[in-house]
């Protein structure tokens, strides 16, 4: 039996922006879009209902015309401070169609003096998801989306 620590991926960052920044810049589709998967890749949000069971949809293009398509769900959404989603359910809680990775990404947020205690902590249903996850470039990738959403909720000054 795998431990907690076997099957998460965590990024812990202090972001120069202050909450409510950061907060608005993840939870507006259109605002998200600009910082979502790591530059030159693009992002199209084809659903976005920011409530437990809503429909969270995001399609990212990559310059060599790669897709990935990553349809989920909202788990769980605390103004200012959490959203939680997952790629194993859709909208209304149904169960995806096959995942790719299914896993469950709890996003925390919370002051840090004039900044933000930003928190990404992905779940894997076993230790391969998990592996296959970190060496996909989990750390770099989400690392970058992290550094420009900082950016980005900066901007928003």
């Amino acid at each position: 039996m795998s431990s907690k620590q076997d099957l998460d991926l965590e990024i812990s960052r202090v972001l120069k922006a202050p909450r409510d920044l950061v907060w608005k810049a993840w939870t507006d589709p259109s605002h998200l879009k600009e910082w979502w998967c790591p530059k030159p890749w693009t992002t199209e949000v084809l659903a976005f209902d920011l409530v437990p069971g809503g429909a969270f949809h995001t399609l990212m293009r990559g310059p060599d015309g790669g897709i990935s398509d990553n349809p989920g769900s909202f788990l769980d959404v605390v103004p200012r401070s959490r959203i939680v989603w997952t790629t194993a359910l859709v909208a209304q809680w149904r169960p995806a169609d096959n995942p790719w990775l299914p896993m469950t990404a709890y996003i925390t947020m919370e002051d840090e003096g004039e900044h933000t205690r930003y928190v990404a902590r992905v779940l894997h249903k076993d230790k391969a998801s998990c592996d296959q996850h970190e060496e996909m470039g989990f750390f770099d990738g989400w690392g970058t989306c992290i550094t420009q959403l900082e950016a980005y909720a900066q901007s928003l000054k």
